[in-house]
């Protein structure tokens, strides 16, 4: 996932309750534009041009439905944003180690290599039909 599209796809900062209120409407299911607008402090072509840079960084999704585009959370852009910022996870505690063990305050060893923490549910279900 290239670095631009995710810090395109950040909240604006005149206006971040509103725009991190589009993403996190999307966590509860699937949602027509007009519903995730519903209520928040900026237009609707506001939230329409948010959800567009969340679905060119993959973040988003959407489909047809009727008359309306139903937007979503496009889980496998979102598991890579997720392991792009793991690495960084991975990086700090690469350098605490490090630091630990110049010091001579304790060796850390293989076995006490922290493995990474992943929150994952497969169904078996097309990613479209997810949250029907």
């Amino acid at each position: 996932m290239p670095l631009s599209h995710i810090s395109l796809s950040l909240p604006w900062p005149i206006r971040p309750a509103a725009a991190g209120r589009v993403f996190e409407r999307l966590k509860s299911g699937p949602k027509a534009v007009g519903v995730i607008a519903r209520g928040l402090p900026v237009s609707r072509p506001a939230v329409s041009q948010h959800l567009k840079v969340l679905k060119e960084a993959s973040l988003v999704a959407d489909r047809p439905e009727g008359t309306s585009r139903v937007c979503y959370i496009d889980h496998n852009g979102l598991g890579a944003l997720r392991a792009w910022l793991d690495q960084f996870w991975d990086q700090a505690l690469a350098r605490f180690q490090d630091a630990v063990e110049r010091e001579g305050q304790i060796q850390m060893t293989t076995a006490l290599a922290i493995a990474p923490v992943r929150k994952s549910i497969r169904v078996n279900v097309s990613q479209a039909h997810a949250f029907d």
